[in-house]
């Protein structure tokens, strides 16, 4: 019998994406570590030649136009992870990832709105002086909640 306390799940997605390309090479990552599903809040998802893999056709894609969609959507029991530069953001290399969880991105120049911020469960960073990339932002995040380490 499964014991539905232990099963884990989690999802990742885009705030307000800047590039469609971006979204292309998460999605691929996000398939090959694991994700149950993908999803943009704002800008929508586009083919891309990066998405080599065609991850948004092989795993649950969602989109909403508002964060607030968004929130009210989230899997019942899921906690909602921010991944934002802030002096308030745990460690990534020490954070103990939720069973059950999304992780949410913002675009490279702004981050993740305020009401993203303000509403995330958690929120985390690793080290880096400058913001990175959004898709090799993400790709740290899933590669890290890969490694054997201690669930929330």
């Amino acid at each position: 019998m499964s014991d539905n306390f232990k099963n884990e799940f989690f999802g990742i997605g885009i705030q307000n994406g800047k590039t469609p390309e971006n979204l292309g090479v998460l999605w691929r990552t996000a398939q090959n570590l694991g994700a149950s599903f993908i999803f943009t809040i704002g800008n929508r998802y586009a083919k891309q030649a990066s998405d080599t893999h065609d991850a948004v056709k092989a795993m649950p894609y969602f989109h909403y136009d508002t964060f607030d969609d968004f929130f009210n959507s989230l899997p019942k029991g899921a906690r909602l992870v921010g991944v934002e530069l802030t002096d308030t953001a745990e460690a990534l290399e020490t954070f103990h990832h939720p069973r059950r969880c999304v992780y949410l991105l913002g675009a490279e120049d702004h981050g993740l709105s305020k009401q993203a911020i303000e509403k995330s469960h958690f929120l985390v960073k690793f080290k880096s002086e400058l913001s990175l990339n959004v898709a090799v932002a993400g790709s740290i995040v899933l590669y890290d909640r890969g490694i054997d380490k201690p669930r929330s």
